[in-house]
């Protein structure tokens, strides 16, 4: 490995940790990993979660994540969170390689590239379809995302069969997040050209013909799969309901008038920075610069034809207008980009004013707020200074860059490539995510865990839409009769959702009243845990801390 390799395999690996462990950060079980989770660990050991909804009704059969992570055990001997996170950070660095592979090809230099991926490795929130540019927990999105901007930064080089690769393995990991790279790359493979260059671009079709057909096999094989999941079915009015109440995220009307706005913004952002840089761009780039920040804003109209007006049941399994991702991604990027290439002209104004959106993506999520900031809001206008700074620190740096100081030039690039990890959260009073772990859970936790059956059921019946009770299913291995997180399944399983809904609206639904308790035995329930505030008159706890109390309503058999 030359000087030069090494240097920029440490510059992503510095970047993917510090992004892991300080901003935009990563957490386990407050968000899907608490689905995935008893999943995996109901296919690791069948005798736990048996009676759990969950666990009963997987929805893992197309996609390698499930068998990736039980193989990964057997051969390490580590936990599923040891193996999956292991996966997350590689995958992390992988997308930070791509978005480096891609500045390159835009003909920056090594230290200006490098620029641009610690920016862009900053992350992003995309509001109303809700999702993450990086993934906080280790779920088969945030398996796919990064190896799809490896594969763009690998199609930008030319190496096609190595993007094909990374995008058919993105495919395996999760199929709904990877039609937007797909739809233009076919596209592109179909533009006139020579014949190697066309050559070139038709193997990079094999990868994904091998993806699909590995996919199927193995949902064939799938051990421990429920209900069919329904491809070609229309949504009913009941369920639509249920959909709309549990996810809104799903539905565009619910709230495209909210931020379609915003994303035509950020659209527009990406491709003013596009034809900033266009002359930079290969052809085959440019389909991608310009195809996919396109993509990302047609799925707001497709999505809502498609699941509002013909009510096709596929729409909530896919949510196509998560695509929107790439309209926030490479707004981030290409703006980096067109205030590198600003400097390169030593228009520094310039280059100032392109750094603006790049460092207000990762900040706020609407980014009008802070471009045009409200000065009254000390939060607002705190972040706007902060964003500021930032990109004044990025324009000195490429200024002594371009100056060619021999020691002030590395240390300030390095500086303004760090400084934001570590001012974000701090100055920019930026926490992406709260703390649902705590000391009292555990201990729950670890007494279910140990000290009852494990076909046990229990209940949290003044939880409401809280999310500890997954924390609890994952962690003490033991069935949870009905809580909020499970009822996202209701976008893909039909029979999951006909089964939840009742559970919730019998034990969970509206205000907690003690009397209810009584006639929890009767469905089923072993356990109820409530909150110290809410203690049942009469009973006697079998475990308690200061916050839980577990009531026994019924032996477990």
């Amino acid at each position: 490995m030359t000087a030069k390799r090494f240097f920029v395999a440490a510059s992503i690996l510095a970047l993917t940790l510090i992004g892991f462990f300080r901003f935009p950060g990563h957490t386990f079980l407050q968000s899907d990993t608490q689905v995935y989770m008893p999943i995996l660990e109901h296919f690791w050991d069948p005798s736990v979660l048996g009676r759990d909804l969950l666990a009963q009704q997987p929805h893992v059969s197309f996609t390698i994540y499930d068998e990736t992570a039980l193989g990964l055990r057997h051969l390490t001997g580590l936990s599923f969170r040891e193996v999956l996170e292991l996966e997350q950070i590689l995958f992390r660095a992988l997308g930070i390689l791509g978005v480096f592979l891609l500045a390159t090809a835009l003909q920056l230099s090594t230290r200006a590239a490098l620029l641009v991926a610690a920016i862009f490795s900053l992350g992003a929130t995309i509001l109303g379809p809700t999702v993450l540019l990086f993934e906080y927990e280790p779920v088969p999105r945030g398996f796919a995302i990064p190896l799809l901007f490896l594969a763009l930064g690998l199609a930008a080089h030319g190496r096609d069969l190595g993007a094909g690769l990374a995008a058919a393995v993105a495919f395996l990991y999760h199929p709904p997040s990877v039609y937007p790279f797909w739809i233009v790359y076919f596209c592109l493979t179909l533009w006139p050209s020579k014949p190697a260059v066309m050559s070139r671009r038709i193997w990079g079709l094999a990868p994904i013909l091998g993806g699909v057909l590995v996919l199927f096999l193995l949902s064939r094989l799938q051990t421990g799969a429920g209900e069919l999941q329904a491809f070609f079915s229309r949504i009913d009015p009941a369920l639509e309901k249920l959909q709309r109440l549990r996810n809104p995220y799903v539905w565009v009307s619910i709230w495209g008038t909210v931020w379609a706005g915003h994303y035509i913004f950020l659209c527009l952002v990406a491709l003013a920075a596009f034809w900033r840089v266009r002359k930079s761009a290969s052809q085959d780039l440019r389909f991608f610069l310009v195809g996919l920040p396109l993509i990302g804003l047609a799925s707001l109209p497709a999505s809502y034809w498609l699941l509002e007006k013909l009510k096709w049941s596929l729409v909530p399994q896919i949510q196509p207008t998560r695509a929107l991702l790439f309209v926030s991604a490479l707004a981030l990027a290409l703006a980096a980009v067109a205030a590198v290439k600003a400097s390169e002209q030593r228009r520094y104004f310039e280059s100032l004013l392109w750094f603006l959106p790049a460092f207000a993506i990762p900040i706020q999520a609407r980014v009008s707020q802070v471009l045009l900031p409200d000065l009254s809001n000390p939060l607002i206008r705190r972040r706007a200074l902060l964003i500021l700074f930032l990109a004044a620190c990025a324009t000195l740096a490429l200024w002594a860059e371009r100056r060619k100081f021999r020691w002030f030039a590395p240390a300030l690039c390095g500086l303004a490539a760090l400084l934001p990890f570590l001012l974000i959260p701090g100055c920019g009073q930026v926490k992406n995510y709260p703390d649902l772990h705590n000391p009292e859970l555990q201990a729950l936790s670890a007494w279910a865990r140990s000290s009852t059956p494990k076909d046990a059921v229990f209940l949290f019946p003044d939880a409401g839409q809280e999310l500890y009770p997954g924390i609890f299913r994952a962690e003490a291995l033991r069935a949870v009769y009905a809580d909020w997180k499970a009822g996202g399944q209701v976008n893909f399983l039909k029979v999951f959702a006909r089964q939840w809904w009742p559970r919730w609206q019998q034990t969970m639904a509206g205000k907690f009243h003690p009397q209810k308790v009584d006639s929890f035995a009767a469905l089923g329930i072993h356990y109820a845990v409530v909150r110290p505030s809410n203690r049942l008159p009469g009973g006697t706890p079998v475990f308690e801390n200061s916050a839980f109390l577990v009531y026994p309503l019924a032996p477990a058999r």
